[in-house]
């Protein structure tokens, strides 16, 4: 996996030998959830570069040498929610499906982009 730091390298929960990603099983710990309900997934290795993310958000740039995005912070608060939405909406990658994912820490539910309607994680590596 190339992305362990995105990851932390923790690995999926199996059920029945069906992988089920839970965006719990990614990254770190993080700040209390009351300070910082929404967390960030990022799938690195499917970016891109195309900037979209960057334009629409704050809290994404663009990595001058690697010329891919990347967020400034994974965790995120009620007043940084919409514009990370609009990043996630935005990119371009995987067919238009992004590769931004905005996850409420409290469900485990993705927000945005959310391309299957039902709140499950949609990263595929």
């Amino acid at each position: 996996m190339s992305d362990e730091a995105e990851t932390d390298g923790d690995e999926a929960e199996t059920d029945g030998g069906d992988e089920v990603l839970r965006a719990s099983d990614l990254g770190g710990e993080g700040p209390p959830i009351e300070e910082k309900p929404y967390k960030i997934v990022f799938e690195a290795n499917k970016c891109f570069g195309a900037g979209k993310c960057a334009e629409v958000a704050d809290n994404w740039v663009m990595d001058v040498v690697s010329g891919m995005a990347k967020p400034e912070t994974y965790y995120i608060g009620e007043d940084d929610l919409e514009e990370n939405v609009r990043a996630a909406e935005a990119c371009p990658a995987k067919k238009e499906a992004g590769v931004i994912h905005v996850v409420d820490r409290r469900t485990d539910e993705e927000i945005a982009p959310d391309p299957h309607g039902d709140g499950t994680l949609s990263v595929d590596w």
